[in-house]
């Protein structure tokens, strides 16, 4: 019996939920698996319709009217969900190619500067007396040759942003 309904109804909720899907902004078969989860239902609480074709235009009618509700509530997020993007491998590939272009400009830089922005950019996550002792100045020397070579790395990286 359930066969037979399916198979009988098949063409028209076709026709039907390609009639109304794109009004209510949803893809055909998903208003198809709709329809067919409620006569599934249906037919399982109170058994087939008595009039199969009239109840399957109606209970397509009902879900595209529900799926309309729905995305009238609905909102796109403003940005990525958190953490979205970080295994994005667009984002990986310009993180990656940012990196590599900083790390190109600081091995240009005079001087100390180098080593000191390399230590301080270093994975190991060292503290002011580690670098200072590594580079053999004085920790109270540090800051000041930090923002020094920071600025460095300003004027040598702002043609190259402003090509951007």
């Amino acid at each position: 019996m359930t066969d037979d309904l399916v198979t009988s109804l098949y063409p028209l909720l076709a026709a039907e939920a390609s009639a109304e899907a794109y009004a209510c902004g949803v893809e055909p078969g998903d208003l198809e698996q709709a329809v067919w989860l409620r006569l599934l239902e249906r037919l399982e609480a109170e058994g087939p319709p008595p009039d199969p074709h009239r109840w399957l235009r109606s209970a397509v009618r009902t879900e595209a009217r529900r799926t309309r509700r729905s995305a009238r509530h609905e909102r796109p997020y403003e940005r990525e969900p958190a953490g979205a993007a970080d295994h994005d491998p667009e984002q990986l590939a310009l993180t990656a190619a940012r990196h590599r272009a900083l790390r190109d400009a600081v091995r240009r830089l005079p001087g100390r500067c180098p080593r000191l922005l390399e230590a301080l950019l270093s994975p190991r996550d060292l503290t002011y007396r580690e670098i200072a002792g590594e580079l053999g100045i004085s920790q109270g020397n540090l800051g000041p040759e930090r923002s020094r070579c920071l600025g460095c790395l300003r004027r040598l990286l702002a043609p190259e942003v402003a090509a951007r």
